[in-house]
């Protein structure tokens, strides 16, 4: 196994009827997903409401969710688009005693290339912690070129891989063409697992596999035993759910609302995110009741 993991979930942050950060529930949660197949958890990444999350119920979330989990991994969202405030919560995220930083692009300032560059190797420097980038144009407004992701791999040892989110499987296949020897590539879309898999990545950093964790497991642990036909078989069982996770209402509502669907109500969420609408329901519904789930 990877010292991470082949299989992470980027983890909900449940939330009480008032807005508070239901921090019992999260460590339910965290102790259901490893049961359940992942090797590793992502708390407070977008899945877990970063925006909107403050840095002290960050730091209390990583303590409450590794202390439930013990062994298994646990990567602590700490990027922004702020470089320096970026380097004191993941200084303050050590301390927690988590495995590993994950930190996204700095989103809205879309720096240049250099600026990326410069931006990561200041945190991963300042940390010391084993750090995974993470590319999503799509909510960043920037992308994190291959040959940025390169450089920063050559010359950060503790830069041990990248959640590619970007949707482009040539830009995937160079990384994971020009990586060094344990840097690692996880797809950062469900639905782009198995072709990431095929070009040489290692697993995904999952929101699915809140409630198709052993499903997801099975996927991977079956390629990377050679047994493509069965990987296949099941990408192709769970398509349906991976659009149902990313309808109109959006990541996290729709996974809130299948995670409620299947029995385990990690409550609602924070503005300016609103909940899944009935239409949207719908759909969630009747995709996790033919998968079996609910």
């Amino acid at each position: 196994m990877h010292a991470l993991g082949k299989l992470l979930t980027a983890m909900v942050t449940p939330l009480k009827s008032d807005g508070a950060v239901d921090y019992d529930r999260a460590a339910e949660l965290a102790v259901r997903l490893i049961s359940s197949g992942s090797e590793g958890l992502v708390v407070t990444g977008t899945t877990g409401e970063s925006p909107t999350v403050s840095d002290e119920e960050k730091l209390q979330l990583f303590r409450v969710v590794k202390q439930a989990v013990g062994p298994a991994t646990v990567l602590a969202g700490t990027g922004s688009n702020d470089t320096a405030h970026t380097v004191h919560l993941s200084t303050e995220a050590v301390k927690t005693g988590v495995d590993a930083l994950l930190l996204v692009g700095p989103y809205y300032n879309k720096p240049s290339q250099e600026g990326y560059f410069q931006h990561f190797s200041a945190v991963a420097k300042a940390a010391g912690l084993p750090l995974v980038l993470y590319n999503i144009p799509g909510r960043t407004g920037s992308n994190i070129t291959a040959e940025t992701t390169l450089r920063l791999a050559e010359t950060a040892a503790n830069i041990v891989g990248v959640k590619e989110g970007s949707g482009d499987l040539e830009q995937m296949a160079r990384i994971c063409a020009g990586a060094p020897e344990g840097f690692s590539v996880w797809s950062g879309d469900d639905s782009m697992t198995l072709p990431l898999l095929a070009v040489g990545g290692l697993g995904v950093i999952s929101v699915v596999s809140h409630v198709a964790g052993p499903q997801m497991a099975e996927l991977i642990t079956a390629y990377h035993a050679g047994n493509v036909r069965r990987a296949a078989e099941l990408h192709h069982l769970l398509l349906p759910l991976f659009k149902a996770a990313f309808l109109p209402s959006g990541n996290p509502a729709c996974i809130k609302r299948a995670l409620q669907v299947c029995g385990f109500d990690c409550g609602g969420l924070r503005l300016p995110l609103v909940e899944a609408s009935e239409a949207d329901t719908r759909q969630i519904t009747e995709v996790c009741q033919k998968l079996g789930l609910a």
